[in-house]
């Protein structure tokens, strides 16, 4: 139902980087390799090198951020919203938190804190796409037991059980488990296929809606069958994607997931996974040749000590197996800082979204 928590980015990278201003020194060694650990998967070393950091940085955001995901990989729900709660405490003007504890509360079904949570969310960050479409997953949820409880009352309702049936469909293709990693995790080992661009509220297939059943005035009797339980959706911890996706929303969510891969290994140095987000005809800016182009990006990336990437999606727009993403990106080493509007071009080659045309428009 709920994307997962903004993941290093949402997802721990994308987190880490809207924190980047809070933080007066570069992260640590132990950090940036706790973050390639995590998107390795390789969750206990990660947690490991995240300690280490946490020694000398106890109250660093971004650290315990890692921290909190990696307990929520781990399935140690209590022990990760420790760490989110703490997070909400020191730093309340940070809405990413916020949607995280909203995530592990539904994960228990106490989708009344999981709506709180959310609602803080909001406060502190009014445009916070993620924390407004959780939130209206938390409300089809509540609906849904409110309907359930109705019908228990009276099974004659036949309003009430078309509406927990459309209710139900809602969530009726999301079968992942509370705590499953963010499908924009993993982008940098496997692109999410076109039928499936995310794991949890990050993979779902279009729902027809329930008709309401036609019932003649003078013929009509009341239904005696149980009506359906709604079964409850499995909240997902990382980017956004609809409940119940409109046309062309799973190739734009992946589009977006390929985009948040692409800076997060900008961020951690990674030129081999930078390099490969790009197809094999991209169009270089200037007149060099590939090899060359890949050589100075290469330089670029491994000259300064650290790297973080800020990306803010405006927009993304699909046509068959092209896609144009607008978005502001921030930029900031350990020796520059830039920041300005980005434009993708896209192709899909072999299942994946690879860069074609790369522009900064200022």
């Amino acid at each position: 139902m709920l994307p997962r928590p903004l993941r290093f980015p949402a997802v721990i990278a994308a987190f880490a980087l809207v924190l980047s201003g809070l933080v007066a020194a570069a992260p640590a060694d132990d950090l940036r390799e706790a973050q390639k650990l995590y998107a390795q998967g390789k969750l206990q070393p990660a947690m490991e090198k995240v300690d280490a950091y946490l020694k000398s940085q106890s109250r660093e955001p971004q650290g315990r951020f890692l921290k909190g995901l990696l307990l929520t990989e781990q399935k140690k729900v209590n022990e990760a919203i420790q760490v989110f709660t703490g997070l909400t405490e020191d730093f309340p003007e940070l809405p990413e938190p916020y949607n995280n504890l909203a995530v592990l509360y539904a994960s228990l079904g106490n989708y009344d804190k999981a709506k709180s949570a959310l609602e803080l969310a909001i406060h502190t960050h009014p445009s916070y796409a993620t924390a407004h479409e959780n939130l209206g997953d938390i409300y089809a949820q509540l609906a849904s037991r409110a309907y359930d409880r109705a019908l228990q009352l009276d099974k004659t309702n036949t309003a009430a059980q078309v509406k927990l049936s459309m209710v139900k469909d809602l969530f009726v293709s999301q079968k992942a488990a509370p705590g499953s990693r963010p499908e924009p995790a993993k982008v940098a080992k496997a692109e999410p296929s076109r039928a499936e661009p995310s794991k949890a509220a990050p993979a779902k297939a279009v729902t027809a809606k329930a008709e309401p059943p036609k019932a003649e005035p003078t013929k009509a009797a009341p239904p005696k069958a149980e009506p359906p339980k709604a079964e409850p959706a499995k909240p997902s911890v990382a980017k956004a994607n609809p409940a119940a996706p409109r046309p062309g929303a799973e190739d734009k969510a992946a589009v977006g997931e390929a985009i948040e891969a692409w800076a997060r290994a900008w961020s951690a140095k990674d030129v081999k996974a930078y390099l490969a987000a790009y197809a094999p005809d991209f169009e270089t800016p200037g007149s060099e040749s590939r090899a060359e182009w890949e050589k100075q990006r290469t330089e670029r990336i491994e000259r300064p000590k650290s790297i973080q990437v800020t990306l803010k999606i405006q927009s993304i727009a699909v046509e068959g197996d092209t896609a144009t993403a607008v978005f502001r990106q921030s930029y900031r080493s350990d020796t520059f800082k830039a920041t300005g509007t980005k434009t993708l071009t896209l192709s899909r080659v072999g299942g994946k979204w690879l860069i074609r045309q790369e522009r900064v428009d200022g």
